[in-house]
């Protein structure tokens, strides 16, 4: 076809060079360049997205394509250092506008990627924006939306606000009138609505699992954690606070006059992307009420097992624990390690309509279709030991039960146990070997926990380095000490490496986390063991059947695997003498 046409959001060329190029470069079969044109011809549709929508090409290939036959430079974003400073010479708009991202400062001239790279007029406009003359370069349209949606962040937007709602207290010479305080969350115009959704929004970008809201004596602090590590994200006038803790109790039906007890609530939110469910913490501090908010994402569902990254051996022995008809099966570590959700993917395998299941947990995380979920409340006596005494009258077959903090939980967990329950639990304990010692000393008879305890799975999360930015190192003597001291001095094969920070990462090196595991079978060994009340012995034989499957063994692996740090490998051991 002769005629020029405008293919998908690359800009304008002749549909049959496209289709004859697509089709040289080995990413076209002829039977599939001939279906799309007579479809194209048959719908009017162009070409591009014809090839797009049928899957026979993707957008990288036709970009790339495209840079070929306008002699420009194609840049994967994926891969490209941007740096975020000089992208925002043009303001959002601008970049949106005309699909374009500021890669380069080159002193006479901007290298600049386009999304349409034969559009002259947005070159044009371009540059007269930018005062200077422009390179292109071709970028594929959804990496250029990644990329403005990482660089143009909220956190000015979020700064505005707040200023907002002080310009507000301003005005009002720091009174905030009762009868504004039952104004309909509806109202979007309001500055502190606006601010809360912005936060909500911004943290939901950056995979925030908390929002931590801070009175200090001369400012307000907002904090994200991410991957487990708290990132200050705005300071701010300490005097909204009271205007933003007001709201945020309305939101989750809390009391607004209470501010010299601690208080917890609920919300549910959706944001552009997904919907959010978030528990709210309030704590009274020197400066004012501390609030803590848990995001709990619920369209990403639950993770299955064979999905939570356990090692084979490991998931194995779990999944014939929990098909086990009775008997306890504990998950330790510390808070944030991921306990929960192991136990969520174990409900999510047993969860049949044959099985009823009884959970009792402080507080409900996730709601489980089939499963009777009971919430703790300690104001009431709702407490563990309560709910499980009732629980064992409401015929179940599983119990899960949040968390064994007292004598009382235990034991009754023990006793359902023997009675033919299975039971699901979690305990606070560095490992796996420490977990029955630690039934004992809750004033389990060890008797009790050799006859009923099943298996112990101890677990960690460890931060994954940014595939982005993540290049090789070389350790420190010390680093390297260390793992020698778990691996051995043979070290060949090694890779490691570290995040040296950029745009994907919001410059940490790290992206998301991944879990370590170890399991503790309670063989009969081990249970006579328990059961003579010889711990030194029990701890030997513990030793020996983990072997080299320890949580330190397997953060080496993945430090020596280059898929984490040395450091971040480190945390999972408490302290060891090099």
């Amino acid at each position: 076809m002769a005629e020029i046409k405008k293919v998908a959001q690359f800009g304008t060329v002749k549909v049959a060079q496209l289709g004859t190029a697509l089709l040289e470069q080995g990413h076209l079969t002829a039977k599939q360049l001939t279906e799309a044109l007579a479809e194209q011809k048959r719908t009017g549709r162009l070409l591009g997205r014809v090839l797009l929508d049928n899957n026979y090409v993707t957008e990288e290939q036709i970009a790339r394509t495209i840079a070929a036959q306008h002699s420009v430079p194609f840049v994967d974003l994926r891969r490209y250092d941007v740096n975020p400073d000089t992208v925002r010479i043009l303001t959002e708009l601008q970049a949106r506008r005309f699909h374009a991202v500021v890669l380069e400062d080159r002193g006479d001239t901007y290298f600049v990627g386009l999304v349409d790279p034969t559009d002259l007029r947005a070159q044009d406009s371009l540059s007269g924006q930018l005062k200077r003359p422009i390179e292109i370069a071709a970028i594929t349209s959804d990496q250029f939306n990644q990329t403005v949606d990482r660089i143009y962040r909220k956190i000015d937007q979020i700064s505005e606000f707040a200023r907002e709602v002080e310009r507000d207290l301003d005005r009002d010479s720091g009174v905030v009138e009762l009868s504004q305080l039952n104004i309909s969350i509806d109202d979007v115009d309001a500055p502190v609505i606006k601010l809360i959704q912005t936060v909500f929004e911004e943290a939901d970008k950056v995979r925030a699992s908390d929002i931590h809201i801070e009175p200090q004596e001369k400012k307000l602090l907002i904090r994200f954690r991410i991957d487990g590590v708290l990132h200050p994200q705005l300071e701010t006038d300490p005097r909204i606070h009271a205007a933003l803790l007001v709201r945020l109790k309305l939101l989750a039906g809390l009391d607004i006059a209470e501010r010299r007890m601690p208080q917890d609530g609920r919300i549910t939110v959706r944001t552009s992307s997904n919907r959010i469910d978030i528990r709210l913490s309030t704590m009274p501090t020197q400066f004012g009420e501390s609030v803590v908010m848990r995001l709990l994402v619920q369209t990403q569902g639950l993770r299955d097992l064979e999905k939570s990254g356990m090692p084979a051996d490991v998931l194995k022995k779990f999944n014939s624990a929990i098909s086990a008809p009775h008997g306890v099966v504990l998950v330790t570590g510390p808070t944030g390690s991921g306990k929960t959700t192991t136990l969520y993917g174990a409900l999510q395998k047993l969860n049949q309509p044959g099985v009823k299941i009884l959970t009792c947990e402080d507080p409900v995380e996730y709601r489980l279709p089939g499963v009777n979920q009971v919430q703790v409340n300690d104001k009431i006596e709702l407490t563990f030991a309560r709910i499980l005494r009732s629980f064992l009258r409401q015929d179940p077959d599983i119990l899960l039960v949040g968390e064994i903090r007292d004598h009382e939980t235990a034991e009754i967990a023990a006793r359902a146990a023997m009675t033919g329950h299975l039971v699901l639990s979690t305990l606070h304990t560095n490992d796996a070997v420490s977990a029955p010692a630690r039934l004992v000393d809750m004033g389990v008879p060890a008797f009790m926990v050799a006859t009923t305890l099943l298996s112990v799975v101890a677990q960690r999360l460890l931060r994954v380095i940014c595939s982005y930015c993540a290049q090789p190192y070389q350790p420190t003597e010390k680093d390297l000490a260390w793992v020698k001291h778990f691996h051995g001095n043979d070290l060949a094969g090694a890779n490691f490496r570290h995040g040296k920070g950029c745009t994907r990462c919001n410059g940490v090196g790290f992206t998301g986390r991944i879990g370590v595991f170890e399991i503790l079978e309670m063989t009969p060994p081990l249970a006579v063991a328990l059961h003579n009340g010889d711990p030194g012995h029990f701890e030997r034989l513990a030793r020996e059947q983990l072997g080299r499957n320890t949580l330190e063994q397997r953060a080496v692996e993945l430090a020596l695997s280059g898929q984490t740090t040395i450091g971040e490998a480190m945390t999972v051991v408490t302290s060891i003498e090099i």
